[in-house]
């Protein structure tokens, strides 16, 4: 299977039925199964929230909900989103179960020359290193090393209702979330 089609599979049913008996965890550490979180009603899940733009009266029309499951340990996700003023649901994968379950690689490659950078990405890339230093580490020493896995890659998925996965997309680099557009388009949710 050659990359391009790898970053775009369908999980299996038999990775499905797996992952949606995983664990995640939620901000009060408190264990919630994976299936539990995207059975009912159809859900984007993101690794890596770059969705704080999405409108909760559009999800809500498209019968949709967001959920953005990170690697690292679940008493990080409070700050993580009064910091960041991620308003929705999030939840921590800190075995990372779910992203090799997904298939979800690690590397620290940025955007291969010649490639246009994603419309999310703003500033020089030095700049963004020294935010995500003052933002995590300098501001929360308390937190330094349990933000799981820097090499870990994300990706977007839509999941649900049922045990089914209708659309997915697996980062190849450090900057390539689908675009926030693309993904809503994928989920019939009006943006912006």
């Amino acid at each position: 299977m050659s990359s391009d089609a790898t970053h775009a599979a369908l999980p299996s049913s038999e990775v499905l039925k797996k992952t949606y008996a995983l664990d995640v965890f939620d901000e009060a550490g408190k264990a919630v199964s994976f299936g539990s979180l995207v059975q009912d009603q159809e859900t984007i899940v993101q690794y890596v929230a770059q969705l704080a733009s999405v409108r909760k009266d559009a999800l809500s029309a498209a019968s949709t909900r967001l959920v953005v499951v990170g690697c690292g340990e679940w008493k990080l996700i409070k700050n993580y989103c009064e910091t960041t003023g991620f308003s929705y649901s999030m939840y921590a994968d800190p075995s990372r179960e779910l992203y090799h379950a997904f298939g979800l690689v690690e590397s620290l490659d940025r955007t291969p020359a010649g490639q246009e950078k994603r419309s999310y990405i703003s500033g020089s890339f030095l700049g963004n290193v020294v935010k995500s230093i003052w933002e995590g580490p300098l501001k929360n020493p308390q937190f330094m090393g349990k933000q799981g896995n820097i090499s870990q890659l994300g990706g977007d998925f839509i999941f649900g209702p049922g045990e089914t996965c209708t659309y997915a997309s697996r980062m190849k680099h450090t900057e390539d979330h689908v675009e926030v557009a693309d993904l809503m388009k994928e989920a019939g949710v009006a943006y912006p």
